[in-house]
């Protein structure tokens, strides 16, 4: 099978390939024929280093068969012999799937517009249900620009509105910018709280050990972590060396997840948002037993060393000393003392077991306490993460061997501390946005219905969006209020996407734009964890009439009136080579600083020449032939070697030489800046301690009385886990993952029976912002009075019903705006119960969205 056969052919479906294209419909091809052509050995192709670039938080080796363009086969990582200390690169099911992304049948084709479009918006009611007319890419550019142009004529620059896509950025810069949207995402309140109470949280710099060191740990405390489901790749893998190496782990989570099941020695079921509540028990609990001669709990070495604001003799200058969380847990002012038993109540964990686990974590003298930023996404949880340190500071457990505290989340999962190995820049030049104008992903949808969002403190700002222009990403499926979402893309006068497949974003759009994926592009670089660095390249030609994204933001650039090569002064290819070229390592002899490193690899002259760019002969590592066939540089890591990280490390040795970043210097238990900070985003205030704030749609909201213990409209809390089938929303569409990955609706059998729902039906989600529905999955695993919706579904939306079919957790999901803009995907209250309608039908069992 050659790619021109593949085009008329494509996409497997039921063993076979498969392809909507012009005149032939969908038809299922020979797959003898196919084996025979190479399909089922290694006849006639070569092994291509091929990109798995989603956002799963890890990185893999993929490797794509190619046989004249077309990808027969996959594989993972062969490069060297497995062991704990060098690990494999190993892909999961969504990488060993990329093939069925990029190959199919639902890939778009072509540029196309809605049938009932017309400069203005047309029938705008209709998007999401119009018909797809087919254009040519003059004529959709064409469009675009005009509509930019008549768009930014009639209302200005700041209605348009763009979401995702620095490529189409760029141009829209050129043209005066446009309005951009921000907020916390994935980090939930680690995103800002963290930075400025001296936490150091980002994608660049860490506050957790390595996973070397991991294994030094006596006791490692879980909390909110499920890295078999959210992490790709080796992190769950390095914990369980630590387990192997004779740590005990405990979970702390409302599911006893596939985690759990492997590493964990103990489950702790516990409510979701009231993880703060747990954490003032526990810490109640240290401060009443503590007694420093007979019975030391408390490290008050590091918590007077290295910290302001737990007693009333080291909070910050110019701070009432009544603010600081000694007297606050004791409730020596407001007369609430936040005992074991007054944490039960809210978070459901028994007092004994608060009270014990307290103790273990302090008498034990190894210990890591990890958590993610699920705990973190929250509404009102802006003081989460002051506790979570906070618990760790009283316990002294950060910054040395086998003790941390802190995040161990994303591509830092079991394993963090600074890159080994780094990829060079582009050598783009940037193009800076003359509007500094961003608003809230909790407001962005209201803003356009509306016209108003809140800009700050006491500042309400007025707004006329008219464009949406997605340039990429998943903006209306991923971000909270989808409802909302849905009904302001149908006010708007025009709205563009740049897609692979008809995405929510696309489906809403007037009109569409098909985008080459990372296999259709030159090539790059990924990095996923802090000891490897990926290369991949081309692995076919663009398929059909898809374009690079880079291309579009010229061509609507030239139709502008602006040079193209104002957009990009640098092609692709160029770019790519300059990231390789720009590539080093950390030298093995002196770790841990910007000029420890060296230059990666070897170019020559010849390679410069055969590439057809600019660039000067260097020496490396490795050769550049060498990375590229293997695609993986890996740095082999073994116990006491010049690669270990331990966070803190240097500040709890000498705060004063290495201060933190926060104002203080220090960590900050009491923080004027933070309470600050979320006054200034202009929504609510907070304490500068961590004082228990009730989340915005959490547990104690599912009573209609609390005190009576009266439940109400909405008694079960819903929490939305990263899920194996999707890495967020992509591959959402992957038949192989439908098929292997149903997306129930989790629920404890308890919570079931008292609904008269049964193992497998339908159910209804019914909340505040929508209604869903899915198959339910009845599981002793989930905690009663919890159901959980896994993350990222393609919505499927009934207009006349106001019911989606795909459980798309933004549908419930609420835009509710508080403390620091914090988006709340684990705060949501619903009522669940039987559908008397139609059954749905496995997801594996739906049509694919194929257009054209």
């Amino acid at each position: 099978m050659n790619r021109r056969t593949l085009l008329k052919w494509s996409a497997a479906v039921a063993g076979g390939l498969a392809v909507g294209t012009r005149g032939f419909g969908l038809v299922q091809a020979d797959p003898a024929r196919v084996a025979a052509q190479g399909g089922a050995g290694t006849e006639g192709g070569r092994w291509v280093a091929a990109a798995c670039w989603h956002n799963c938080g890890g990185r893999c080796v993929n490797k794509a068969f190619v046989v004249e363009g077309v990808v027969m086969r996959q594989k993972t990582d062969d490069t060297h012999p497995d062991s704990p200390d060098y690990p494999q690169q190993r892909g999961c099911a969504r990488g060993r799937s990329q093939r069925k992304q990029v190959f199919g049948a639902d890939r778009l084709k072509y540029p196309m517009k809605r049938r009932h479009w017309e400069p203005g918006g047309g029938q705008k009611e209709l998007r999401g249900r119009d018909e797809w007319v087919r254009i040519s890419w003059d004529e959709a550019l064409d469009i675009v620009a005009s509509e930019i142009k008549r768009i930014k004529e009639t209302h200005g620059n700041r209605a348009i509105f763009l979401t995702g896509g620095g490529e189409i950025g760029r141009t829209l810069n050129l043209a005066g910018g446009s309005v951009g949207h921000w907020g916390t995402t994935s980090w939930g309140s680690w995103r800002y709280t963290g930075p400025i109470i001296g936490a150091r949280e980002g994608f660049s710099s860490f506050n957790t050990n390595d996973r070397l060191d991991l294994k030094n740990s006596q006791l490692i405390v879980m909390w909110g972590c499920n890295p078999a489901w959210s992490a790709g790749g080796s992190p769950t893998y390095h914990y369980l060396q630590a387990k192997k190496a004779g740590a005990r782990f405990i979970f702390i989570d409302p599911f006893y997840s596939d985690s759990a099941q492997v590493l964990g020695d103990e489950w702790i079921p516990i409510r979701p948002g009231t993880d703060h509540a747990m954490l003032l028990g526990m810490a109640h609990t240290l401060l009443v037993e503590d007694d420093p001669e007979t019975n030391p709990l408390i490290d008050w070495d590091f918590l007077n060393r290295c910290t302001v604001g737990f007693d009333s003799e080291h909070v910050p200058p110019g701070v009432d000393p009544k603010e600081n969380v000694k007297d606050y847990v004791l409730g020596t002012y407001d007369g609430v003392p936040k005992t074991a038993e007054w944490a039960e109540e809210i978070c459901g964990v028994a007092a004994a077991r608060i009270r014990s686990l307290a103790r273990e974590i302090a008498q034990t003298r190894r210990v890591a306490l990890l958590t993610t930023w699920a705990p973190a996404r929250i509404k009102n949880s802006d003081s989460w993460p002051q506790m979570f340190m906070t618990l760790g500071a009283m316990t002294g457990h950060i910054g040395q061997p086998g003790r941390m505290t802190g995040l161990s989340v994303h591509r830092a999962t079991a394993n963090s501390g600074p890159f080994l190995v780094q990829g060079g820049g582009s050598g783009v030049p940037g193009i800076r946005n003359p509007l500094s104008e961003s608003i809230n992903d909790n407001e962005i949808w209201d803003a356009v219905l509306t016209g108003k969002y809140t800009a700050g403190y006491q500042e309400v700002r007025d707004i006329n969006i008219q464009l949406i222009y997605h340039g990429g990403g998943a903006t209306l499926q991923t971000r909270d209020g989808m409802t909302k979402g849905i009904a302001a893309h149908r006010k708007v006068e025009f709205v563009v996407a740049h897609a692979q497949f008809l995405t929510t974003n696309a489906r809403y759009s007037d009109v569409v734009l098909p985008v080459t994926t990372e296999w259709e592009r030159p090539g790059g670089l990924l990095a996923g964890n802090r000891e490897a660095l990926f290369a991949y390249t081309q692995i076919t030609e663009p398929l059909y009439e898809a374009k690079d994204d880079q291309w579009i933001a010229m061509e609507v650039a030239r139709r502008l009136g602006f040079d193209p090569q104002t957009v990009y002064p640098i092609s692709p290819k160029q770019q790519f080579f300059n990231q390789l070229a720009g590539a080093r390592v950390m030298k093995d002899d002196r770790p841990n600083s910007e000029s420890d490193y060296e230059t990666l690899l070897t170019i020559t002259a010849e390679d410069i020449a055969e590439w057809g760019v600019k660039g000067e002969p260097q020496h490396g590592r490795i050769t550049l032939k060498e990375f590229l066939e293997k695609g993986v540089y890996q740095i082999e890591r073994r116990p006491g070697d010049n690669y270990g990280y331990i966070a803190f490390k240097d500040f709890r040795e000498n705060p004063e030489r290495y201060p933190l970043d926060s104002a203080t210097g220090k960590l900050e238990l009491c923080s004027p800046a933070l309470s600050e900070h979320v006054k200034s985003r202009g929504w609510n205030e907070i304490k500068p301690i961590p004082a228990y704030n009730p989340a915005t749609e959490g547990y104690e909201e599912t009573f209609a009385d609390w005190e009576r213990k009266v439940k109400g409209e909405y008694p079960l809390q819903l929490y939305t886990p990263h899920y194996l089938r999707r890495s967020h929303t992509v591959f959402d569409n992957i038949p192989w993952l439908r098929e292997a990955f149903p997306n129930p609706l989790y629920m404890n059998p308890r919570d079931a029976a008292e609904r008269g729902i049964e193992h497998g039906d339908t159910v209804l989600i019914t909340g505040k912002h929508g209604k869903s529905l899915r198959p339910v999955q009845l599981t002793e695993r989930m905690m009663p009075g919890v159901v959980a919706l896994p993350h990222g579904a393609w919505v499927e939306l009934d207009d006349e019903k106001g019911v989606d079919k795909a459980g798309a957790d933004n549908i419930m999901c609420g835009a509710v705006p508080t403390g620091q803009g914090t988006s709340g995907w684990n705060s949501v209250i619903v009522q669940v119960e039987k559908w008397q309608g139609e059954p749905l039908k496995p997801d594996a069992e739906w049509p694919q969205r194929i257009v054209l």
